[in-house]
């Protein structure tokens, strides 16, 4: 069983109120998302793995047993061409889990006009395997927020 946790200190919000349809209907996979702190700070892997995709915006680490878990930072920042954000580790680089991999302020993309809400997916998961959801309250970076069969 893989557990996931948060890449961000803020508030889960769930995968239903991200302002995104690609993401609020799960189509790139369950999970739930966080509204995060606005203050500079560093998205840190949910899981122990290895980075497999690598982008200013977004990242997935791919766990020992196989799961993809994409981290998304804000919402259409594929826009900002990486203005803002900077990356700690390289594709193919192993991680653990707290590990820092991109360094951002949700601030400045929300100045940019973007949402700072990111989405935190299993991907290639079905609802019904994520265990514990965790889509209300505050979390700090390394809280539990899903399980995964």
């Amino acid at each position: 069983m893989t557990t996931v946790t948060s890449p961000l200190t803020g508030r889960a919000i769930g995968l239903a109120a991200v302002p995104d349809p690609v993401f609020s209907g799960a189509m790139v996979g369950p999970g739930t998302a966080i509204d995060p702190v606005r203050e500079p700070s560093e998205a840190v892997s949910p899981v122990d793995g290895v980075i497999v995709s690598l982008h200013p915006h977004a990242f997935v680490v791919v766990d020992g047993e196989g799961h993809g878990v994409l981290t998304h930072l804000g919402i259409d920042t594929v826009q900002l061409n990486g203005e803002g954000f900077e990356l700690l580790v390289n594709k193919g680089d192993t991680v653990t889990r707290g590990q820092a991999v991109v360094r951002w302020n949700p601030a400045a993309v929300e100045a940019a006009g973007k949402s700072a809400v990111c989405p935190v997916v299993a991907l290639e998961a079905t609802a019904d395997s994520l265990g514990e959801l965790r889509e209300s309250g505050d979390v700090k970076a390394g809280d539990t927020l899903f399980s995964w069969q």
